[in-house]
């Protein structure tokens, strides 16, 4: 049995950070949290920092004996520069994140989008294990996919792959679809909410569960949408899985058979037959054990 190498994996998202020393075998040592800073972008920094020297003394394992901080961010991380792009975040807009950090931590730094640690992490635990051509579907306040091509990363030209919230599914250009795109403005959290003119997505779904019609219609429509642009990314990258997670996939069992059945009706056939269409078996933890892993990987894991 081989020695176990560990490495932190840092989650960094709008409202929360979360952290913890993971093993090579898939160990999580203790997970912290701590709220982000949303009013100074260098202290929402210098928490990621923090995150993980609290991680680390959370979890009793020297840094002696870590190998790498893993980072991901909810945006884009640009593979040629190591910068990031985080719009929910204040002031995160191309800052060279990596260099940043190096200061702050013993070990080196291994940034990359939620998009790339999500898939990486259902694969390596989750509900992808064992495949190698995987997408995780990311469905909350937002919409976008991690894809993995014959196990490796895709990442695009300037590593802005996965942003399928943009994907054009309704010719009538709705004035939103210049902002956060047609598929996000159509399938996401917020657009069950602006349904049924209700506060939060929460709301709908506890109404749909009530059996109320207006919710119920909400529902379905956003479903429709929602299995449209699953079926463009099986007719596009034929993946053995799709893994569908996020915020709104908390109510995945109203989701996910109406999706499987609309999507045979969408996708190129013989694609559609054969994808698994499946729920996230890590939740809220995807992230930060695909950020390990990536940390993992690129320094001997």
């Amino acid at each position: 049995m081989s020695e176990l190498r560990y490495a932190v994996g840092i989650d960094v998202g709008g409202t929360k950070i979360a952290a913890a020393v993971v093993d090579s075998e898939g160990g999580m040592h203790e997970k912290i949290r701590l709220k982000t800073d949303r009013g100074d972008r260098e202290q929402s920094v210098l928490q990621v920092a923090q995150a993980a020297h609290e991680a680390v003394a959370a979890s009793g394992i020297p840094w002696e004996q870590i190998g790498a901080v893993g980072v991901d961010v909810p945006g884009i991380y640009y593979p040629k520069t190591g910068k990031v792009w985080a719009p929910n975040l204040p002031g995160w807009d191309q800052i060279p994140l990596r260099d940043w950090l190096a200061p702050q931590l013993p070990r080196p730094v291994v940034p990359d989008s939620d998009r790339s640690a999500y898939v990486l992490g259902e694969q390596w635990l989750g509900a992808a294990r064992g495949y190698t051509d995987v997408v995780f579907l990311a469905v909350g306040t937002g919409i976008g996919a991690g894809i993995l091509v014959d196990g490796r990363l895709c990442r695009g030209a300037e590593g802005i792959s996965g942003a399928v919230g943009w994907f054009a599914l309704n010719p009538e250009k709705k004035e939103i679809y210049k902002h956060i795109g047609c598929w996000e403005s159509e399938a996401a959290g917020p657009a069950l909410a602006r349904r049924l003119a209700a506060p939060d997505a929460e709301a709908v779904i506890e109404a749909a569960r009530r059996d109320d019609p207006g919710a119920c219609r909400a529902l379905d429509e956003t479903v429709r949408y929602l299995a449209m642009g699953i079926a463009n990314l099986v007719s596009l990258l034929n993946p053995q899985i799709i893994v569908l997670g996020g915020g709104l996939m908390q109510a995945g069992d109203l989701f996910l058979e109406p999706v499987r059945r609309e999507v045979l009706d969408w996708a190129q056939p013989l694609a559609a037959r054969s994808v698994r269409i499946e729920l996230t078996q890590l939740g809220e933890n995807a992230g930060l054990l695909g950020a390990a892993r990536l940390a993992l990987e690129a320094h001997g894991g």
